[in-house]
């Protein structure tokens, strides 16, 4: 079996054809005229026929060069503009962007954050799924991901980007605080608790009091906006109900000194995608000017 002609080849013989002529082809092609001359003769020698028949001063296409060029022209010049036109090489960067994000940082940071990414960059939408599960990207398409984390990252597929560790506190209701007092130390048995399930994970409060233990930063703002108790929030999370009168701050200091922080994840295989490189740009830079 024949190997099948090289595609740079088939490009100079269209080129050729197109121009009728050598040298014109070779300076649309950018090379010399030797160069092309050489091609057209291994091309011919691949498929066994004459395909353009040469005189000092002209040429012409011979009827086997007719015919490739009717059944190679076409698709030829399709496969090129497939190529030129893809999203990822475009100057512009655009094409759907595949992102998740936790509730609390999808509901509160990406609404404005988006609305001006997108102001920037038009030609880029979006598909955003809100999960608190670790994002399994390349199994699920996902382009990136924003995820808390406070372990360092051991898949070696992804890169890493990190946000910053977001500042946190504690907070109560101030209907709370005026029936019960503010409570002298985390855990105190007089005092109500509510405790997200990470946050006794990171800190290892397993063996404190907690009447409320949740996995939802947003049930557990509720609970203690509703006077249900005391408990550590994000301080981007905790901001407006803090403004709004809703909470105020507790002055407590965490029991310990482990924090998380949110991070950028995205695929490190290949050539990153314009569209992810510029949304990772930008969030990094919002997050410096607003930080968590």
């Amino acid at each position: 079996m024949k190997t099948p002609p090289d595609y740079s080849l088939i490009a100079t013989f269209v080129a050729v054809a197109d121009e009728n002529s050598f040298s014109k082809a070779a300076a649309k092609l950018k090379v010399s005229k030797g160069t092309v001359s050489r091609a057209i003769a291994k091309l011919e020698e691949s498929v066994g026929a004459e395909l353009i028949h040469r005189t000092t001063h002209s040429m012409a296409l011979s009827t086997a060069g007719i015919a490739f060029y009717e059944r190679t022209a076409h698709y030829l010049k399709a496969l090129d503009e497939a190529l030129t036109t893809l999203p990822e090489r475009a100057e512009t960067p655009s094409g759907l962007l595949r992102l998740t994000s936790p509730r609390d940082f999808g509901a509160i940071v990406l609404p404005q954050l988006l609305s001006q990414f997108a102001w920037r960059y038009p030609e880029i939408t979006f598909d955003l799924r809100i999960t608190h599960a670790y994002p399994d990207l390349v199994g699920e398409g996902v382009d990136v991901a924003i995820h808390p984390m406070a372990v360092p990252l051991k898949d070696s597929t992804l890169k890493i980007r990190h946000l910053g560790t977001p500042k946190g506190g504690f907070y109560a209701a101030p209907s709370y605080l005026a029936r019960r007092g503010r409570p002298r130390w985390v855990g105190a048995d007089d005092h109500d608790w509510v405790f997200h399930s990470a946050i006794v994970a990171l800190w290892q409060l397993q063996k404190l009091p907690t009447k409320y233990l949740v996995d939802d930063f947003f049930l557990a703002r509720n609970l203690l906006r509703d006077g249900a108790g005391v408990g550590p929030l994000l301080t981007f999370i905790a901001e407006p109900y803090v403004r709004d009168g809703l909470l105020e701050a507790v002055p407590l200091s965490p029991p310990s000194d482990v924090r998380g922080s949110y991070v950028l994840l995205y695929p490190s295989s290949g050539q990153v995608p314009k569209k992810v490189s510029v949304f990772c740009d930008f969030v990094t830079n919002w997050v410096q000017r607003y930080p968590l």
